[in-house]
């Protein structure tokens, strides 16, 4: 049987072979980001049937992440070993495998565990994409590859949270995980028609077990340490033991990549200013977004009390937008510094986080949906460009290093945002219950005037003035939890923005690394 390769695809579809490989990895990228979407606005609906708190909530959307960025590293050594085709199919079956277990869990442990599978399959899809774009695309075009490339990719999120509302309204959460699998079955059909088998000549190089089992420890000890901080206490025996062994996994991953011959990470790409300062972009380009993704619909169901359904029409104005303005930004990204258009996105995403301080539930839905749109304008100039940019000070031998190394940034960049905001979050939240309930004094007419009005109402009820008494005090703690909960959320948008602003930095210094040349082989 005669192996495909690019260029014989090429011969045997003619130019449109470039659009047929683009439309067939957005389909793996497409079944990632909707599942990932629709999860997150049934994540409150999850809790509830299992009767699990915030943080093991968030656990289901950190496993998903720590497992996508895991094995982002492990596609480079996939694609050498098996073949972009093989790698491809095999991740999409990987996923479907997932999405069934996690739509018949029965057990909160379960679901996650199924999040970890898609996230595991989603994180060899997503660098194999803009490998395989990078690879069918002229240097001239990929911008403007990336930029429609973009525009499956922002469809998913601007549909997912509506699909996945409606969903969960009509039937329930189960029915979220039960999408994807559609996409990956068109998916891994075009995938057999459309993608190479393994280019690389000679034996397959042995790999990075040791590197792989490092990563995972440093991942998992970090973010279950993170997640649970809050739970068992910061100074607590476990979380200093699961915290340092994150820490001591971390540094002895970058001494073995350093030393061995097969690195699961090639360190050699960081000697590039340009794309050592991509990855920074990168990283805070990922901890903005997934922690914004993350925090929008939980915020807006549990404190302005937004149906799942309309928390996803919430979103959906701005996913549309993005899908517009995807192709013009990928498009510029050719004719323009890459700097120039990342400093501006995150200018204006941080821009529209730091406005995100004065909601409150008289804010109307028209008002948010600007905002949260305002925000997508700036993330849709930064994604081209930081793609385009940090491959361009590299050869072409370390396309598929960079490919993954750059995604792999993005996704440990989100990792670590989901996982510290849930935390700052969590505590700002205590910080203004308490401050708030220091306030609650008797010479507090406010306080003394709701409590004598709630008090009333009980009474007309017919309660006994010690329950009315009681109810009345109780009404009072809700008020107090809610408007701290509230307060919380503005300071973490506030935060993101300031995350946002400070990734100007590495974008100057992509500008600055244009002067260089291109590294060596």
């Amino acid at each position: 049987m005669t192996l495909r390769t690019t260029e014989s695809l090429f011969e045997q579809y003619g130019p449109s072979y470039k659009w047929l490989a683009t439309m067939t990895v957005v389909m793996g990228t497409l079944a990632s980001a909707l599942s990932t979407t629709m999860v997150n606005v049934a994540i409150p609906d999850i809790m509830g049937t299992f009767g699990v708190g915030q943080d093991q909530g968030q656990w289901m959307s950190t496993a998903f992440i720590a497992a996508n960025t895991a094995t982002m590293l492990v596609n480079a050594w996939c694609v050498h070993a098996f073949g972009q085709r093989n790698t491809y199919v095999w991740a999409m079956g990987l996923f479907i495998a997932g999405s069934l277990i996690g739509g018949f869990g029965n057990h909160i442990d379960v679901l996650t565990f199924a999040r970890i599978m898609q996230g595991a399959a989603a994180g060899l899809l997503a660098p194999l994409a803009m490998f395989t774009m990078f690879r069918v695309f002229p240097d001239d075009q990929r911008g403007k590859a990336m930029g429609y490339y973009g525009i499956g990719v922002i469809l998913a999120p601007a549909f997912g949270p509506v699909i996945g509302g409606i969903l969960v309204d009509v039937f329930n959460w189960r029915a979220t995980f039960f999408v994807a699998p559609i996409f990956c079955i068109f998916g891994m059909v075009c995938g057999m028609l459309f993608l190479p088998d393994r280019e690389d000549t000679g034996p397959v190089r042995a790999f990075d077990w040791l590197g792989l089992a490092l990563l995972g420890v440093f991942l998992s000890a970090t973010l279950i340490g993170l997640t649970n901080g809050q739970r068992f206490g910061w100074g607590s025996d476990y979380i200093l033991t699961l915290l340092f062994t994150g820490a001591a996994s971390a540094v002895a991953f970058v001494l073995w990549e350093l030393y061995t011959d097969n690195a699961l990470l090639e360190l050699r790409v960081f000697k590039s200013l340009g794309f050592t300062a991509a990855s920074g972009v990168s990283f805070i380009y990922g901890a903005g977004l997934l922690g914004s993704t993350y925090l929008i619909p939980l915020f807006v169901q549990t404190t302005l009390g937004y149906s799942p359904t309309l928390a996803g029409l919430l979103l959906m104005p701005a996913g549309l937008l993005m899908s517009f303005l995807f192709p013009l930004a990928g498009f510029a990204s050719d004719k323009i510094a890459a700097h120039i258009p990342i400093i501006i996105g995150f200018i204006i995403f941080g821009g529209s986080c730091v406005v995100l301080f004065d909601v409150d539930v008289s804010t109307t839905f028209l008002l948010l949906a600007f905002y949260i749109a305002l925000g997508r304008i700036g993330l849709t100039l930064i994604m081209p460009s930081v793609s385009v940019g940090a491959v361009s000070s590299l050869p072409p031998s370390m396309l598929g290093q960079a490919s993954g190394v750059v995604n792999f940034m993005r996704q440990l960049g989100g990792s670590f945002g989901v996982n510290l905001i849930s935390v700052y979050l969590a505590t700002r939240i205590g910080f203004h219950s308490d401050h708030l309930a220091s306030t609650q004094l008797p010479d507090n007419s406010s306080t003394t005037s709701l409590l004598s009005t709630i008090k009333g109402l009980y009474g007309q009820m017919g309660l006994p003035d010690s329950a009315a008494a009681a109810g009345s005090f109780h009404f009072l703690g809700k008020v107090i939890y809610a408007k701290a909960t509230l307060f919380g959320f503005r300071d973490a948008f506030v935060v993101i923005g300031i995350v946002f602003f400070i990734g100007i930095i590495p974008a100057l210094m992509m500008g600055y690394s244009r002067k260089k040349p291109v590294m060596p082989e």
